[in-house]
């Protein structure tokens, strides 16, 4: 799909005030999609009778004959939402800077709340990143677990916490950002190795130079790349030389946070993948101004969200609440930091020993034998606790 069209206003009292009526919309977008030629959707054909006053089209093609509109095969396919409420729904996503929650997106265009939040996972699943361009130069990389907050679980919940070391309603995202660049974000299935070092392999070319903090599984992923330089937070540092270190992605990581938080208030593992591709698309429009962002949108609308696909069950339906663990460092069973060392040599802290049992894979009471003196190693190294 490509523009031969200049989007005709500048804010949203200009886009309300030009398509107020739903013809305008209908010709502006078959402009848009077709340079004002429909192309019949089933046989690609450009033979076309207009019917039903200009709303739809019927296909010239002998072979076809089928009626079609302009919106099939895009995100407004099926929908009995007329273009003049969805057009200001997408300006809305777009130019709120942290998003719009489907409660007061059906407030400022009289529609049901059900309806609005269908609109809005529409819109965000024409966001997601279609291409395959590699990060290159510098990219930082680092996670962030989105969940419920450790200290608003009850006394069992944080008493399971401790004898698995197994973090509950917490998923994991990898971020990845090219210094001055684009930005992707990536729901995790868990916090094994395999699993980030394989998003990181798929969206970072190999001759990119990474940066990271001390998350123990990025040491192998850095073997794979021409560089690999790391910030020890743990121990306070948070750049080094002027030019190593993770804050652009922490910067990101805030937006996430401040939009559910701020807009969201919860939402479920299930969709959490659509949320950061709205976060992902924002960011990365960032230069943009908001009538451009919005004609950027509208060359993404040729996908479509069945309800059926939306709501399907796929065993990730608890609810997700503050994305943010607050660190609690002292004493009496708060955070202590713990060094994973090979050979006598430190080769990454984490900020606890649950942390470190999500980054290696070995289990928490093991490590936590370890650090007493109870053993001289697990999972093939000696731990011990930051002094």
């Amino acid at each position: 799909m490509q523009n031969k069209q200049t989007i005709p206003f500048k804010n949203l009292k200009e886009l309300i005030r030009e398509f107020s009526d739903e013809q305008k919309c209908i010709d502006f977008l078959v402009q848009y999609r077709w340079h004002g030629s429909p192309v019949c959707p089933y046989c690609n054909s450009n033979k076309w009778y207009s019917i039903e006053k200009g709303k739809r089209f019927k296909c010239g093609n002998s072979q076809c004959y089928k009626k079609y509109s302009v919106t099939v095969g895009t995100i407004f396919h099926g929908s009995h939402i007329p273009l003049s409420t969805w057009f200001p729904a997408l300006y809305f996503l777009s130019a709120h800077k942290k998003g719009i929650s489907s409660c007061q997106l059906a407030r400022d265009l009289g529609i049901c709340q059900k309806t609005a939040w269908f609109m809005l996972h529409r819109i965000r699943e024409s966001l997601r990143s279609k291409d395959s361009i590699f990060l290159k130069n510098l990219v930082e990389i680092d996670e962030v677990y989105i969940g419920g907050r450790i200290k608003n679980m009850s006394n069992k919940k944080r008493a399971a916490i401790k004898e698995t070391g197994n973090l509950p309603d917490k998923t994991m995202i990898i971020g990845m950002i090219e210094r001055d660049g684009e930005l992707r974000l990536e729901v995790s299935p868990n916090s094994q190795k395999d699993n980030i070092s394989a998003i990181v392999y798929k969206n970072v070319d190999k001759k990119a130079k990474l940066m990271t903090d001390g998350e123990g599984s990025y040491i192998s992923i850095g073997k794979h790349y021409k560089s690999h330089e790391s910030v020890n937070h743990v121990a306070n540092e948070y750049v080094r030389d002027g030019f190593i270190h993770t804050n652009t992605i922490e910067g990101v990581f805030g937006l996430l946070r401040r939009s559910i938080i701020g807009v969201y208030h919860k939402l479920s593992p299930k969709h959490l993948a659509r949320y950061c591709d709205e976060v992902q698309y924002r960011y990365n429009s960032r230069e943009l101004k908001d009538n451009e962002r919005f004609e950027n949108m509208l060359g993404k609308i040729e996908s479509r969200l069945t309800w059926k696909d939306l709501t399907k069950d796929n065993g990730l339906s608890k609810t997700v609440i503050e994305p943010k663990i607050e660190p609690k460092i002292g004493k009496q069973g708060r955070k202590r930091a713990v060094c994973q060392m090979l050979n006598g040599e430190i080769i990454a802290t984490y900020p606890s020993i649950i942390e470190a049992a999500i980054a290696t894979g070995i289990k928490a009471p093991a490590l936590s034998r370890v650090v007493r003196g109870l053993r001289n190693s697990s999972g093939g190294y000696h731990w011990k606790y930051f002094e």
